[in-house]
């Protein structure tokens, strides 16, 4: 039987019970007010009727000895006697007088009844009489009635308790259902399918998914949220996390990352994204770290890659993707990294080599890709003219360092255009003295 047809039932018994106890209070109303109308009858010296005599306990026939009639009297009022011993209730009334005679000799006088009174607790009702005893008249029913109405509350109660757990169900299920629906979205209803043994509980949609996120599933599928609350970062909603994860994968597949990357596990989880999201790591940020670690090192000139691994032996052509997405490594560390290694690898082009200090003051002072292969390949045709010129005539070294300083404009760059200008100027003035000093002579002067 259903939790509904239990409480039909139950409304069907009480309502009988219900029609049983009026009819019973009526009955004993009526039984009380008979009973107080013969009482009032009987004090008052009014003849009763059987059925009052009934009603109050009285017999209904004479009892006991009776007294022996006397003479007829001439207009005889009603005679009675009362014999020396009592019936049960020590009364005995003698026949009528006749219509002449006098009336006839009475009795030794009984008790009377001088008083009635109701039990305020059962409902029963006493005659009190003269000699101070009492005789219950009529039963009450007040102790019933109240057994009734006791039993007719607890089955109430008991209706109300079959209908609260009835309606609590149906808003467990509700919940259920809409939290079930909600993940199943995402293809992840097996994490929330445990959750049907609290449906009897009643628990309310914020409940079941407070009990969901208590569960080892859901602590594995979204690992990242504990690592993001450890470092003072807010958790993820799950339509926020699963979200972000979709983003991250579809950078890397348009960069053509391999899928072991982005591959899903148990429960759909990408354990490649795991550290991107408790490291607060957007997919904007992804992106530029995918694109700097392609654009600029692997798909670039080869003589970057290897200026990368010169500078920074940790890295290599090889693992610089690892290196990239590991949000441990700041994408502005990343970059300027890149850049130096961007500085050398021009300077590799034009022949000249740089050390890592050299290139990241460039990059440090505004130096790119483009400025640094333009600049060393002047560096390039400089610094060895220079450099024998100075020799020749006993100047201070030129250098590849003096030449940068004036290319880049780093510190010194105005000394160092002094200085080229001033061994310009010998070379141009000891062509200019020399016999024989044609447009070749010239043509190398005006070259440095």
């Amino acid at each position: 039987m259903s939790a509904r047809d239990a409480a039909n039932t139950a409304r069907l018994a009480a309502a009988k019970q219900d029609k049983a106890a009026e009819s019973r209070a009526a009955s004993s109303a009526a039984a009380a007010s008979a009973a107080r109308t013969a009482v009032t009858k009987l004090t008052s010296g009014q003849t009763l009727t059987a059925a009052e005599k009934k009603t109050l306990g009285l017999p209904t026939t004479p009892a006991g000895q009776t007294v022996k009639k006397g003479p007829t009297g001439s207009t005889g009022p009603t005679g009675r006697s009362t014999g020396p011993t009592g019936g049960p209730t020590g009364r005995s009334t003698g026949p009528t007088g006749g219509a002449t005679g006098p009336t006839g000799p009475t009795g030794p006088v009984g008790r009377t009844v001088v008083n009635t009174y109701e039990d305020p607790a059962t409902g029963d009702i006493y005659a009190i009489y003269s000699d101070g005893t009492r005789e219950l008249l009529s039963q009450g029913t007040k102790l019933s009635d109240a057994a009734t109405e006791e039993a007719r509350r607890a089955l109430l109660a008991q209706q109300e308790a079959a209908l609260a757990l009835e309606e609590k169900k149906r808003e467990g299920q509700s919940a259920y259902s809409l939290l079930f629906s909600e993940f199943d979205r995402y293809g992840l209803g097996v994490l929330v399918e445990p959750l049907k043994k609290f449906i009897e509980e009643g628990l309310s949609p914020a409940e079941f998914t407070i009990r969901l996120r208590e569960t080892d599933a859901y602590k594995k599928r979204f690992a990242a949220n504990a690592q993001r609350v450890a470092k003072g970062l807010r958790a993820l909603s799950e339509a926020e996390y699963i979200g972000t994860e979709d983003q991250y994968q579809d950078v890397m597949r348009r960069y053509g990352m391999p899928e072991s990357y982005y591959a899903k596990g148990d429960l759909g989880v990408q354990s490649g994204f795991e550290k991107f999201l408790a490291g607060d790591v957007s997919a904007v940020e992804l992106e530029d770290r995918i694109q700097t670690a392609q654009n600029r090192v692997v798909n670039s000139n080869p003589e970057v890659a290897k200026a990368l691994k010169e500078f920074y032996p940790g890295i290599s052509n090889g693992d610089i993707l690892a290196y990239v997405l590991d949000p441990a490594n700041a994408i502005e560390q990343i970059k300027r990294k890149v850049t130096a290694a961007e500085i050398g690898g021009a300077a590799i082009q034009s022949g000249l080599r740089t050390g890592m200090t050299r290139a990241e003051e460039l990059a440090a002072a505004g130096v790119n890709k483009e400025m640094a292969q333009k600049g060393f390949q002047t560096v390039a045709e400089v610094a060895p003219r220079g450099g024998v010129l100075a020799e020749i005539y006993g100047e201070s070294p030129y250098t590849q360092t003096t030449a940068e300083q004036e290319v880049f404009g780093l510190a010194g760059s105005v000394d160092a255009a002094r200085q080229r200008r001033k061994l310009t100027q010998l070379e141009t003035a000891a062509f200019s003295g020399s016999a024989g000093a044609g447009a070749i002579a010239r043509d190398r002067a005006g070259a440095f």
